[in-house]
């Protein structure tokens, strides 16, 4: 009996199984249309399900089966968007970026340009509670974001992306500048007063008009009292005045300046 019912249940989850992978697009082929257009479509119906394995089939099918149609370019941009929506950014922007090669006329390179650029911001380290804040971790991604949103904006002045590409790009300098902070921060418990104005100085010249300015500034000029250059804590407080124009801050600094 145990036997038995031991046999029932293997069937059971092997059906269920069976059942979930018919259920993704997992099992076979699907049943390609009979134009391009309408396997784009589905397509894009699949991904938008998130049954990635079909949508992958749909768009290759239309990529291999119709190389010479223009459908077959909107499909290459649609394995790209596949690998996108599954976080694989490496893989996207890969294929983002031999679209651009091949195809540098194409209605929609500036789509593929901004999503290679925006394939870095998403790629930027979490702040996930369990681990350390993002300012902690390596800066290689944001800085690449930097330069490729940058490269974008450049290159791509009227694109209708534009607007969300310079939202993502003053994204990414706040969070290079609160790195700066951080790194400035870590050498100022360790009374390293020279390595503080460095990490500062790279801040303020860098990412300018960021969040983080005022502060910033202050903290330099904190960093060149401790180091008793009084010359290079005057500028400071100057350069408050100059930056930060008509603020509460600049007339702070006017007070500790004494005029």
């Amino acid at each position: 009996m145990r036997f038995l019912r031991a046999v029932c249940l293997t069937a059971l989850l092997s059906s269920a199984a069976g059942c979930a992978a018919l259920s993704t697009g997992q099992a076979g082929e699907p049943e390609y249309a009979s134009e391009a257009d309408a396997n784009i479509r589905l397509g894009d119906e699949a991904l938008e399900r998130k049954d990635y394995l079909q949508a992958e089939k749909y768009f290759e099918h239309v990529r291999t089966k119709y190389p010479y149609l223009d459908v077959a370019n909107e499909a290459e941009l649609k394995l790209a968007d596949l690998d996108f929506a599954q976080e694989r950014y490496a893989e996207s922007r890969e294929k983002y970026q031999s679209f651009i090669k091949l195809h540098p006329t194409h209605p929609r390179v500036d789509y593929a340009a901004y999503r290679a650029a925006l394939s870095h911001f998403e790629d930027i380290p979490s702040d996930f509670f369990l681990v350390p804040p993002s300012t902690e971790k390596d800066q290689t991604e944001v800085r690449a974001a930097l330069v490729a949103l940058n490269d974008f904006v450049r290159q791509y002045p009227n694109s209708q992306y534009l607007g969300e590409a310079k939202q993502k790009l003053e994204q990414t300098r706040e969070k290079l500048a609160e790195h700066e902070m951080y790194v400035a921060s870590f050498y100022a418990r360790r009374e390293r007063w020279k390595a503080v104005a460095q990490r500062l100085e790279s801040l303020l010249k860098n990412y300018p008009g960021t969040k983080l300015e005022e502060e910033a500034l202050f903290d330099l000029h904190d960093a060149y009292v401790r180091l008793n250059d009084a010359e290079r804590a005057k500028q400071t407080l100057q350069r408050v005045i100059e930056r930060l124009p008509g603020t509460p801050a600049a007339e702070r600094a006017r007070r500790m300046m004494g005029s």
